[in-house]
């Protein structure tokens, strides 16, 4: 594989393995909001409106953040009926295949997000709620999280690529 290539699939998983680390504490502090909505709520019978929503947001970020670091684990949920019994070339030239569909799903999911953020910072979109939070960090890190997601596809799409052809991308 040329140079280049080796280098953008170094780089992209090296990004895609530190924010996949990083968004892993993320479940931490979801947990640490959900306590404090449970001690508020039911010991001091102090209900924060803000809690459930930032919960949310944080789960949300976990998934969409971490997703590109599960798939460069490849310990992403696949659906498999007659994968398992291909060879490994057969696999990544499966792979190789299917990596087009992907790319081309999230090319449109990005668009989308991409129009969804400006429509949120144009119009400065809040949640409708008690809370009232604003929706561009949310959808700032959706965005952020696709683009990671692309560019980690297509570096596992080089992987594949070599694979398939008898040589392992280094």
């Amino acid at each position: 594989m040329p140079r280049f290539i080796v280098n953008y699939v170094k780089v992209v998983d090296y990004l895609s393995l530190k924010c996949g680390r990083l968004a892993m504490y993320l479940i931490f502090v979801m947990i640490g909001v959900l306590l404090l909505d449970a001690v508020t709520r039911n010991i001091i019978n102090i209900p924060l409106s803000w809690c459930i929503e930032m919960a949310q947001f944080t789960i949300t970020a976990y998934y969409i953040v971490g997703g590109p670091y599960s798939m460069q684990l490849d310990s992403h949920v696949r659906m498999d009926l007659l994968y398992s019994k291909f060879s490994p070339v057969n696999q990544a030239r499966l792979d190789c295949f299917t990596a087009l569909f992907l790319v081309i799903y999230l090319v449109c999911l990005l668009i989308g997000a991409i129009s969804s953020t400006r429509y949120a910072i144009e119009y400065d979109q809040h949640k409708f709620s008690q809370w009232n939070p604003s929706m561009v960090p949310i959808k700032l890190i959706m965005v952020f999280g696709i683009v990671l997601m692309l560019l980690q596809s297509v570096s596992i799409f080089f992987k594949d690529l070599a694979k398939a052809r008898g040589t392992e991308l280094s």
